[in-house]
């Protein structure tokens, strides 16, 4: 759910369409990743809180604009308000002070979240999962590892990747043989990135590289690819509409995405209001029955439905052999990483 890579030619057009005349725009400006998990938030979160507080937001969507927030908090032309953003780039951009800090003590709900959820700059949105999908009908055995993703001679045809470092090194790792409790001990050597990159080497030829959160779902339709990394939730909605699309749970990786608000935002009260209501049990089940990402509050996380939890990143059954992000990892080394997978992409 998740932020997308940071130089790319769409992001330099953005940029170069005029955002150093950007005004406030004259009602919240609430940006988060489009597709089903938008239309979900819209439903769950945005109509029902508009309607509740009196006034109006307006949404847009991004894939990559790291950067454009950062201008925009940095020249004060700030024309979005509320931005959905994963855990690394929250933490990176609370240090630079590019976000509003958050007094808990008047958001409330902080005792009934899970942990790390409430951050000084931002607010989990949901828990979110990385996982392999595959189309039931084309495999005749399925696949139940990232071992089984890399095997090529078992499973011929074409890969899906997201075209970024994080969540592939960790895959490659769990691929070579590392415990999911390893991962992070041998990715912060340099011989564990070596290892990582090598193995990615070996499955390059039959990646097909992913942007969009949508992709994956439509790449499988279509047979373009035999299986492809995903976030769950697109596989989730698809699989309850009636599609034969499936995910495989162990070696998925989760972590959490965060509301946040851009430093020098008009609309600092209404965007915390949002986040308030946001974080109330009855909003987050509606959510989930929308979309089954995981719930941050735990009152929330209670009340679901057995069939739905089951599609739920944070369900137990789940968890088990499922790795958790490490996010301080991706703070201290994601820019260099990321700047080594684009020059070894690029090859």
């Amino acid at each position: 759910m998740h932020a997308f890579p940071r130089s790319t030619g769409l992001c330099a057009a953005l940029l170069a369409l005029g955002l150093g005349s950007a005004q406030a725009a004259p009602q919240m400006v609430v940006v988060g990743y489009g597709g089903a998990g938008q239309k979900a938030q819209d439903e769950a979160i945005f109509k029902p809180f508009s309607a509740k507080d009196g006034s109006q937001l307006i949404q847009s969507e991004y894939n990559c604009e790291m950067a454009r927030i950062q201008v925009m908090a940095d020249t004060g032309n700030v024309d979005w308000d509320v931005v959905q953003i994963e855990g690394p780039d929250l933490m990176r951009g609370c240090d630079e002070g590019i976000y509003e800090h958050l007094d808990w003590q008047r958001l409330g709900h902080a005792a009934e979240l899970i942990p790390d959820a409430a951050q000084d700059c931002g607010s989990a949105a949901l828990v979110w999962s990385v996982a392999i999908a595959y189309d039931r009908n084309k495999l005749a055995q399925a696949p139940a590892s990232w071992a089984d993703f890399w095997d090529v001679q078992k499973y011929p045809g074409k890969r899906g990747l997201r075209k970024r470092a994080v969540y592939n090194l960790e895959f490659a790792l769990l691929a070579d043989g590392v415990k999911v409790e390893d991962v992070y001990t041998v990715l912060s050597t340099p011989a564990g990135v070596d290892r990582a990159f090598a193995k990615l080497s070996e499955l390059k030829p039959y990646v097909q590289w992913w942007d969009a959160g949508a992709q994956p779902a439509q790449w499988l339709a279509a047979g373009d690819v035999v299986m492809t990394s995903t976030y769950s939730g697109r596989i989730a909605v698809a699989a309850q509409q009636g599609s034969p699309l499936a995910l495989v749970w162990p070696g998925s990786l989760y972590g959490m995405d965060y509301w946040a608000i851009i430093k020098g935002s008009r609309h600092v009260d209404q965007a915390k209001r949002l986040i308030a209501y946001a974080n109330q049990a009855d909003t987050q089940v509606r959510y989930v029955e929308q979309i089954p990402y995981g719930p941050t509050n735990t009152q929330a996380a209670a009340k679901l439905a057995p069939s739905l939890a089951s599609w739920v990143p944070t369900s137990p059954q789940n968890l088990e052999g499922a790795l958790a992000m490490n996010v301080e990892f991706w703070v201290d080394h994601g820019e260099e990483l990321e700047q080594r997978f684009n020059a070894w992409a690029s090859k």
